[in-house]
């Protein structure tokens, strides 16, 4: 099995928070009696922000950042279940054990569109040991987070670049101011013009990629401890663990994070 992309709703509050980053800037503009346009600066943009986009090829593999590029998409869907229906979930898979069968299971193995779950209930059916279900799922689990991970590693990375070239571009806006000193009419125009370049920098470091990469690193986590909690709950399966006694094991995760989590998908 594959993974893929996770269908969800979208997450209207991290959108808006997204947006309000970029609105405050605009507002402290206008607050400060400036103009919109005055921000919008084409070669100021093309410094940060394809000076950013170059760096990051250097620093990083191509398949990399097309990983983190759909981290980002991913970031602001949010899929069913929470933990605790999640909880309620393998709970009655493990009912459903304990009445039929593991090889009951075998149909919810090759149909479930969690790839994790899909993935351990099969080797659970397949016969294996618990030990040998709860070592491969794990390291399968470790990997997993790893590549979760890189895609906030590279915002991080991003985060770094984008202040510096942004300086970059008020040294260049500034060179050109200096050529024409013999014009003061153009000084002031073309100084402000130059630091638009830093404001671009620092903002998107700190408004955009800083809180993306925490978002993201986040949403990896809340994933793990629920492979963590799947985990749990096929290996007790294998083990004829009551269901009443699983459920109790499984309610401490939902009083760590009750909330809705990405789903990994199968192909």
């Amino acid at each position: 099995m594959s993974d893929r992309r996770p269908i969800g709703r979208f997450d209207v509050f991290s959108a808006a928070g997204a947006l309000a980053a970029v609105g405050v800037v605009g507002a402290g503009q206008v607050l400060e009696g400036g103009r919109i346009q005055s921000l919008l600066q084409p070669t100021a943009a093309v410094v940060v922000f394809g000076g950013t986009a170059a760096a990051l090829l250097v620093s990083f593999p191509i398949a990399t950042l097309k990983r983190t590029g759909l981290a980002i998409w991913d970031s602001f869907l949010v899929a069913p279940p929470g933990m605790r229906v999640l909880a309620g979930e393998l709970t009655a898979l493990a009912l459903r054990s304990k009445r039929k069968g593991m090889m009951s299971l075998e149909t919810v193995a090759s149909q479930t569109p969690d790839r994790f779950l899909g993935r351990a209930l099969s080797m659970a059916t397949d016969g294996l040991p618990p030990e040998a279900v709860r070592r491969a799922m794990e390291t399968d689990s470790r990997v997993t987070e790893e590549i979760e991970e890189e895609a906030a590693r590279v915002l991080e990375a991003a985060a770094g670049y984008t202040p510096t070239l942004g300086i970059l571009g008020a040294v260049l806006g500034l060179i050109h101011v200096m050529e024409n000193l013999a014009a003061p009419s153009k000084l002031g125009p073309g100084i402000a013009v130059a630091f638009v370049a830093t404001i671009y920098g620092v903002a998107a470091a700190n408004l955009l990629l800083l809180p993306l990469a925490a978002k993201i690193r986040h949403t990896a986590r809340l994933a793990a401890i629920r492979r963590e909690m799947t985990l749990e709950a096929v290996v007790a399966m294998m083990q004829g663990i009551h269901p009443r006694q699983l459920e109790e094991q499984l309610e401490a995760y939902t009083q760590v994070h009750d909330a809705p989590v990405r789903l990994e998908r199968a192909a």
